[in-house]
């Protein structure tokens, strides 16, 4: 096989199906971005430093800009343009719009994403842990506090849900 040899893959994006021939070596970033159009994921470093492009597959966090469209073939993606309900924000959207928790919005997408496999995963019980599996999301605003501040509450409203 070449590079340039194209792969049949099927991308399950925000419970919508998606067939698709691609390039082996494109990544899950480039495909949705470029050809599925959703651009709610971004393109930081390009490198999986910055925690931009993070969002869910199978319910798992993972950097886009590392992962290779083909090796999620078939697996659930979830970006951030499917974390909402219609026009119901999902509770992690609500809590960074209350609590402030974004300047630039260009780290939000990435930092919602994470945000709530923080709390999925269980690691929300004080601010220490927060930061801790918060540390792959970089802000260039310095809105980590209410970020923090976000994530907590997310979290109280979760367990009561």
């Amino acid at each position: 096989m070449r590079f340039d040899d194209q792969v049949m893959t099927t991308l399950r994006v925000n419970g919508r199906a998606y067939p698709l021939e691609l390039e082996p070596r494109v990544t899950l970033l480039d495909v949705l971005r470029d050809r599925l159009g959703l651009t709610g994921t971004k393109k930081g470093c390009d490198r999986g430093e910055c925690g931009a492009c993070t969002l869910h597959v199978a319910g798992r966090r993972v950097l886009a800009c590392m992962t290779l469209a083909v090796m999620v073939d078939g697996a659930e993606v979830t970006t951030i343009e499917g974390m909402a309900d219609g026009d119901a924000l999902h509770p992690v959207q609500e809590a960074f719009l209350r609590s402030d928790a974004f300047q630039c919005g260009f780290c939000t997408p990435g930092q919602v994403m994470s945000a709530a496999a923080c709390i999925a995963e269980g690691h929300a019980g004080s601010a220490a842990e927060i930061k801790e599996w918060m540390s792959g999301n970089l802000c260039r605003c310095a809105a980590y506090p209410q970020i923090v501040t976000a994530v907590q509450e997310a979290a109280t409203r979760e367990v009561t849900r």
